[in-house]
């Protein structure tokens, strides 16, 4: 259980909850976003533990277009991981980095990726959370599989046929034992320059009996990956939240990044706290963001485009992250 656990820290995809069994949830999110943007789905795979021992399976699927949202329960030894990497069965469904396969009383077929995009990775900053991945008391852990890929195969929709193919998508996780008690999160990469895919997020961390603002964001443009980060210097200028808009903007020594997002109809989502899925929170996939690059060394734009189809959820006690 240790040498999968240790592997696990450097392999963020993989699932970390080996030896555990109490106050414990791993959940991995996959976008899937038709060519056309007529069909998009948010399919959750994961499993749950309470405080007292009680465990489930489990798989959400988002419908986000059509704003509905369906939590399917399996028992726990349906779960069945794989160690060393993320390859999942959840009953008859089957999850990884490079595919899933889908057998829901409403969701069957199975789609592949092409030409993942994960977050970088080094020895001392093992994915998306840098070194606040060896700190052994954080909330919720989060990684990023891939900020890009294209897609590849169909599903079947309550009788329909749907291609996804050469349509996009994205895959991140998170694990831990409850989600923050107030974050902001939003994702696209349908945008008009091809590759292009945004994702940002800010939360309050609890830390040592007290808490800070935690932020992360992305920016993936022209093959680069551009990172604002609490660990890399990145600061925070401005949090703006109303119920139609978010607007965020952060900064470090060479660039800065402007976000907004304009929020749209949301659906419900069963989330973890004290490691069983007895929260809810609110997500939207058919918001937009606009975003801004700017190189502050040259004193230009690297980027300013709008993206469609994006994922936005605002939960919790959000008021703490603003800032003017």
């Amino acid at each position: 259980m240790l040498f999968h656990q240790l592997h696990a820290l450097w392999h963020p995809a993989s699932y970390h909850g080996w030896g555990r069994s109490k106050r414990f949830f791993e959940g991995w999110y996959y976008k899937l976003v038709s060519v056309n943007e007529t069909h998009a789905f948010a399919i959750i795979p994961g499993i749950a533990m309470d405080e007292n021992g009680q465990q489930q399976a489990f798989i959400q699927v988002l419908d986000g277009k059509n704003d509905t949202a369906w939590y399917h329960r399996f028992p726990v030894e349906d779960f069945r991981p794989t160690p060393k990497k993320h390859a999942l069965w959840i009953g008859d469904n089957f999850f990884s980095e490079e595919k899933i396969i889908l057998n829901l009383p409403q969701l069957k077929g199975e789609i592949s990726f092409e030409e993942t995009v994960p977050w970088s990775n080094s020895l001392l900053s093992p994915g998306i959370m840098g070194p606040f991945s060896f700190v052994p008391f954080m909330e919720c852990y989060h990684g990023i599989l891939s900020m890009n890929h294209g897609l590849k195969g169909d599903l079947c929709f309550k009788e329909e046929n749907i291609s996804f193919s050469k349509g996009l998508g994205y895959t991140e996780k998170d694990w831990g034992h409850s989600f923050p008690a107030g974050y902001i999160w939003m994702q696209s990469n349908h945008f008009s320059t091809p590759g292009t895919s945004v994702k940002a997020s800010m939360a309050i961390i609890p830390w040592l009996g007290s808490s800070f603002i935690g932020h992360i964001a992305g920016v993936l443009f022209n093959g680069k990956l551009y990172e604002f980060t609490t660990y890399n210097g990145t600061k925070v200028k401005q949090c703006l939240i109303t119920e139609k808009t978010v607007k965020i903007e952060m900064e470090n020594r060479q660039f800065r990044l402007t976000l907004h997002a304009k929020r749209d109809r949301a659906t419900s989502l069963a989330a973890p706290i004290a490691g069983f899925m007895d929260a809810r929170i609110e997500e939207s996939m058919k918001a937009t963001i606009e975003v801004g690059l700017f190189d502050k060394k040259t004193n230009a734009f690297l980027l300013k485009d709008k993206g469609s189809s994006a994922g936005i959820e605002v939960a919790g006690d959000h008021s703490r992250l603003l800032k003017n």
